[in-house]
Formats: structure tokens, sequence, C-alpha cells
């Protein structure tokens, strides 16, 4: 891999590594369903802003065998900051700072933030998927993944992956 590669890394996850239950819904109290911190190096040039995707891309529907279940939309991030802390999400206002003009969309259990798997079965990769885009995104109040994808159409600079196991 090249030193100045764009990529998307977390303190608590190995890329292909397990997602700590923390993460996911069947942690326990304070520690279930946190957002994990994320860490990023080697933003493109000309980066205006960042937005990020996370699915559990081996989500089965039963009209369509995969369909990814969205579990945490992410657009505005200042490309000034190096990652987003854990427990980050539904707190953009408490962080403040560059934190504070965040907006995070609504995943597929129709509720903006994070919220972690939980799973009858395991097994399944949790993408997490940064866009470095040339431009800040004004998608209206409601933001989700498709409106996302229709907007950075051409705006998208570079994309970094991380991908854990559940």
């Amino acid at each position: 891999m090249a030193a100045d590669k764009f990529r998307l890394v977390s303190p608590h996850i190995n890329n292909e590594g397990r997602l700590p239950r923390q993460y996911t819904q069947e942690g326990q109290g304070a520690k279930k369903n946190l957002s994990p911190p994320l860490e990023w190096y080697n933003v493109p040039e000309g980066t205006k802003s960042l937005a990020l995707v996370v699915e559990d891309i081996d989500a089965p529907d039963p009209n369509d065998p995969i369909v990814p279940w969205i579990h945490w939309v992410v657009v505005n991030i200042p490309p000034s900051l190096k990652g987003l802390p854990e427990g980050f999400s539904g707190k953009e206002e408490e962080v403040g700072g560059d934190f504070a003009g965040i907006k995070e969309g609504k995943n597929d259990w129709k509720v903006p933030g994070w919220r972690g798997p939980k799973l009858p079965n395991h097994g399944h990769r949790i993408q997490f998927k940064l866009y470095a885009l040339d431009d800040k995104m004004h998608l209206g109040n409601t933001v989700t993944k498709d409106k996302l994808l229709e907007a950075i159409e051409g705006h998208v600079l570079g994309e970094a992956v991380l991908t854990a196991k559940f």
C-alpha cells in the first residue's frame, strides 16, 4: 500500500477484523451501540468535505438476495478533522467546534445516527466507506444514502474503505 494513499482506519477494528460488541446492539449498558472511532489519512488535495456511509454489504432481503442495510450516513465532515471519536453519533452539537456542522442521515431503521448491527446470524461484512468530495453537500433536512450518492456523482476525489466482520 502506498504510504500516501487515502485510507480509513479504526483504532479498535482491523480491516477484515471483527466489529467489537460495544459497536453493536449486542453490547451491554453504556457499552452498547456506540459509533466506532474512525481516523483517516492522506485526504486528497482539493477536498472540501467528507461523507461516510456504513452498511452491511451481506444483508439479505426476501425479495432480493443482497441489499445493503444502512447503519450510518454522515455528511459535511470538515477535511480539517482527522477522525470521529468513539460514541460521536448524536453528539455533533455537544462536541462542537469543527464537529458542529456535521450532519447525520437516516439509517435503515429510519432514524438519524449510528445503529449497530444485531443479526439473527453472524458472518456479515460491515463496510465503512469514506468519500472525499470537492464540495459541501446540501441535502436538506433528510439525508439518506440514496440522496447522498446521487448528490456526490461527479464530486468524488477519492474513496477509502474499512471492512469489519460481524
